[in-house]
């Protein structure tokens, strides 16, 4: 049995960077981070066998720093911390500081915001909660159903697929033809290469892994484009979850990974089918 890894799979620069955060501020001080940093357990396992809490809610604080996840948040949610005493350390991705501005930065040029993004995810969140007014779109029809406006500025989720996204700025353009339509692409780089290298492994691979916790979109958006191209595609956490059932008959085995997901758990997998 052969096995190909995804040319790009795995952590990103923003989600290492977090998780290098929070530990090296651990050592100091206790942390608590709100929400979670990453969505991978095995990260959140680790952090948490480090003496790192998480808590949901900041009313369950009880350290006196918190961290902000690398997903960002809104200015609101930040002046809500520091209005408690609490210092505040802000994990948030660069790419999604990109995104925060090209959306502000619409805003006040006069365009209707839109954002193209999944509803009540953690990133999209931070990206609204400053608006007045704005609609988050992630399907044809919720992009066909928006309201008519002499100005709309796009900017995407930054996990989404770049195709995805490109389709419904189009369908946006057709169905307003009378409006001034700009399109921000805060789509992260990360993302682009992975999705892209999903194809190109899907295509090659009778299996596709696809490894990454089960929070994460970017994941959910890998599992989606691979069935594309390939009609055996399962989604695992870790080793622990795979069957040795599905891989009879099994020439090529492609493994890709969602941008929060540890190299040791990539590693543990390959050697897994090695054995196999």
């Amino acid at each position: 049995m052969r096995i190909l890894r995804a040319n790009h799979l795995g952590m990103c620069f923003g989600v290492r960077d977090a998780i290098i955060l929070a530990q090296q501020s651990a050592l100091t001080e206790p942390l608590t981070i709100l929400g979670e940093l990453v969505h991978n357990e095995s990260v959140l396992t680790t952090l948490r066998e480090r003496g790192i809490e998480s808590q949901d809610e900041l009313a369950d604080v009880t350290n006196n720093t918190v961290m902000v996840t690398a997903h960002g948040a809104s200015q609101k949610a930040l002046r809500r911390i520091r209005e408690t005493g609490l210092k505040v350390l802000e994990a948030t991705c660069p790419l999604v500081r990109v995104a925060h501005d090209a959306l502000s930065n619409l805003v006040r040029a006069g365009y209707h915001p839109v954002i193209i993004g999944l509803k009540g995810h953690v990133e999209v969140r931070g990206m609204t909660e400053d608006l007045d007014d704005f609609d988050i779109v992630l399907s044809e029809e919720e992009a066909t159903s928006l309201r008519e406006w002499p100005r709309i500025g796009i900017v995407a989720q930054t996990t989404q697929p770049i195709a995805k996204v490109r389709h419904l700025v189009q369908l946006i353009r057709s169905r307003f033809p009378r409006s001034e339509v700009k399109f921000n692409d805060t789509v992260c780089q990360p993302t682009k290469q992975r999705q892209s290298a999903a194809v190109e492994l899907a295509k090659e691979s009778d299996v596709v892994l696809v490894i990454g916790g089960n929070h994460s979109n970017n994941t959910r958006e890998l599992i989606s484009t691979c069935r594309l191209f390939c009609s055996r595609v399962f989604h695992v956490q870790d080793a622990s979850q795979l069957c040795r059932e599905w891989f009879i008959d099994a020439e090529t085995v492609g493994i890709t990974a969602g941008t929060s997901t540890p190299d040791i758990v990539i590693d543990a997998i390959e050697d897994w089918l090695v054995r196999l």
